[in-house]
């Protein structure tokens, strides 16, 4: 199975998108109303249908962007976020994208990703970073496995992943899980070394 851009928009069209929540998920919300700086650059990768930037946005932030595979989703927030930019709306592959920027926020995306990209990811974020940028989210806690997506993944495993170029401030199961997420979601905030 190839996780190409066909393959994700095919999954939105036939509805076929059971990660979606439907709106924002505890942990990332929580973590947003502790950002003071309204200023700051955001990438949410992988977006889908990114409740995340609705909550940006409508909170303040305007300096946000999502980066999706598949046209749908960001017709989707389009159409729910009249108040966005196009140039907001980044149709790409996470892996050709060129920008900085100060934060990161994870929902989904990497866990969505082929496990055989995985070191291409860590590097590609930390690229797309300022020198002082991180990176935020939630990960998937479950054994990995070839059926997917969602592929799993373990603590250690991340850690083993990460470590070399960015500092682990924070890697714990998360408290606030969605009631079908908790116990399997991994909260995060690593900065850029």
């Amino acid at each position: 199975m190839k996780l190409n851009s066909d393959y994700w928009e095919n999954r939105y069209k036939t509805n076929e998108i059971s990660w979606d929540a439907g709106t924002i998920t505890t942990p990332l919300k929580e973590y947003i109303d502790q950002i003071e700086d309204k200023s700051i650059k955001i990438l949410i990768p992988g977006a889908g249908n990114s409740y995340e930037f609705e909550y940006l946005i409508s909170n303040g932030f305007q300096n946000v962007f999502v980066l999706d595979f598949a046209q749908s989703p960001l017709d989707n927030i389009k159409e729910r976020v009249s108040n966005c930019n196009e140039n907001q709306l980044i149709k790409s592959d996470f892996f050709e994208h060129d920008d900085t920027y100060d934060l990161i926020l994870e929902q989904t995306f990497f866990c969505a990703i082929d496990p055989s990209l995985r070191g291409d990811y860590v590097t590609k974020m930390k690229s797309l970073l300022n020198s002082n940028g991180k990176i935020a989210g939630l990960l998937f806690q479950f054994p990995l496995t070839d059926v997917g997506p969602p592929f799993g993944g373990s603590k250690s495993e991340y850690l083993a992943l990460f470590q070399n170029d960015f500092e682990v401030k924070k890697l714990e199961t998360a408290y606030n899980s969605i009631k079908p997420r908790q116990g399997n979601e991994l909260f995060f905030i690593f900065t850029k070394k």
